[in-house]
């Protein structure tokens, strides 16, 4: 008998405000330092997709997001062929305000336009607040 496949499953949070989408830059991580992504992390073993996107928020940003609205999923497979599966979760309201929780792995936060995402953003990312912008609830990225 095989293993079951077993994918990564990340929770992403979107946060919007007067038409810009909220990022943070990488740093001291080893993968991806450097370049923006949503506030985001890895689902934890019985954690929900919910609580763990509530979670992020809170770890990296310091925010209690409310009225949470799924957005989109999106199954990534990345150069080396390993794939996973990104939940991203729109906070229609949130309390407290965006900052910088871990500065030691992010050098800061910052406002971006969906329409004109700054280069240096993580494809997987950029691909996932493009859907969500556009209210596409389902992708493939990597995969052609």
């Amino acid at each position: 008998m095989t293993d079951r496949y077993r994918s990564i499953i990340d929770v992403h949070i979107v946060l919007w405000r007067d038409g810009l989408v909220l990022l943070g830059e990488r740093a001291n991580t080893g993968y991806g330092d450097g370049r923006l992504n949503l506030p985001s992390g890895h689902l934890e073993d019985g954690e929900s997709v919910v609580d763990g996107v509530i979670r992020e928020a809170m770890e990296e940003i310091g925010i209690d997001p409310a009225d949470l609205r799924f957005a989109h999923v999106l199954h990534h497979r990345g150069e080396s062929g390993a794939a996973r599966i990104g939940f991203f979760f729109e906070a229609l309201r949130w309390t407290g305000e965006p900052v910088n929780m871990e500065p030691h792995k992010c050098a800061g936060l910052l406002w971006a336009d969906p329409d004109a995402l700054p280069p240096n953003i993580i494809p997987y990312q950029a691909a996932g607040v493009r859907n969500c912008h556009h209210g596409t609830s389902f992708a493939l990225h990597g995969w052609d």
